[in-house]
């Protein structure tokens, strides 16, 4: 697969995870859906979890719990809470575009990066990108409350990447990538099945839309993790990072097209207004991390 080819499947498979929650947003409360999405995931990566098992010590295991609550439990569960609420794919994937920049600013403010005025002019920029979409949205009837999802969703999985980056200086070897998934899929299932079930929610629809919708999932969160890593392996940790602010675009086209979600002039010009920051971020002198991206952070919608 050529690196133009990869990329574009990065794009469009990591999109596809926002797309995903507005197919389940129809046919199900969004405990229900991540109950059965979290047990298919967890059921296909089993062999690796059950591999992982043997290197993990206890510590290590708590720590992934850990992560697994903030970067798949609560991430999650605002990105599908927020498509039930009625807040647009384009608008959920535009917020979590934004984790990194955060994570970047967090990094500066505690003195491990060098400030730089091109990170004050981003995250000014990515700021507004989003206020004017959140306002676009609000004018066109989403409540606040909706689009605060969303957002708690992007700073849960801010705090876990901070965790993992923090934690991973304790670890030598790193376990492997594929096994700390694993390892948190599992967690994120029984925290989902655990809540579906306290709701009283745990029952599946016998529909097809709804399989099909767990399916969908299921499969966009194993297959963007997967090609997060196979970019990063390929063409470098900076290369997949960039490529991912490309995917609020994607999603809000792709959520036009299949669901007629409207692409507002505040939209675009959101879209627009943070894509320019995230890049202005990436670019700018000092804002390339030294370490590789961590598990923590790849996981998608």
């Amino acid at each position: 697969m050529s690196p133009r080819l990869r990329g574009a499947a990065l794009v469009v498979v990591w999109s596809s995870g926002f797309i995903g929650a507005q197919l389940g947003a129809g046919q199900a409360p969004p405990a229900t859906l991540l109950a059965w999405r979290g047990l298919a995931t967890a059921l296909v990566l089993l062999p690796w979890a059950v591999r992982a098992a043997a290197h993990l010590d206890r510590r290590e295991w708590l720590r992934q719990g850990v992560l697994a609550l903030l970067c798949q439990g609560l991430y999650l569960a605002g990105v599908f809470g927020a498509a039930a609420a009625g807040v647009p794919a384009g608008t959920s994937a535009l917020v979590a575009a934004l984790q990194p920049a955060l994570v970047l600013a967090v990094v500066v403010l505690v003195g491990r990066q060098r400030w730089r005025a091109g990170h004050l002019v981003g995250l000014a920029l990515g700021t507004a990108g989003v206020a004017l979409t959140a306002a676009g949205d609000l004018r066109a009837g989403v409540r606040l409350a909706a689009l605060a999802l969303p957002l708690g969703a992007m700073l849960s999985l801010t705090a876990g990447t901070l965790l993992q980056r923090r934690w991973s200086q304790d670890v030598r070897p790193a376990p492997p990538l594929l096994a700390t998934l694993a390892v948190q899929a599992l967690f994120a299932a029984g925290f989902f099945t655990a809540s579906a079930a306290a709701a009283g929610q745990l029952a599946p629809p016998a529909t097809a839309g709804f399989w099909g919708a767990v399916a969908w999932a299921a499969a966009a969160g194993i297959g963007s993790y997967g090609l997060w890593f196979l970019t990063t392996l390929r063409d470098g940790p900076t290369r997949a990072s960039t490529l991912l602010y490309l995917t609020p675009g994607a999603t809000a086209l792709w959520a036009a097209a299949t669901f007629g979600q409207p692409l507002r002039p505040a939209t675009v010009l959101g879209l627009l207004v943070s894509a320019s920051a995230v890049l202005l971020l990436r670019t700018a002198p000092g804002a390339a991390p030294r370490r590789k991206p961590l598990s923590a952070r790849w996981t998608p919608a």
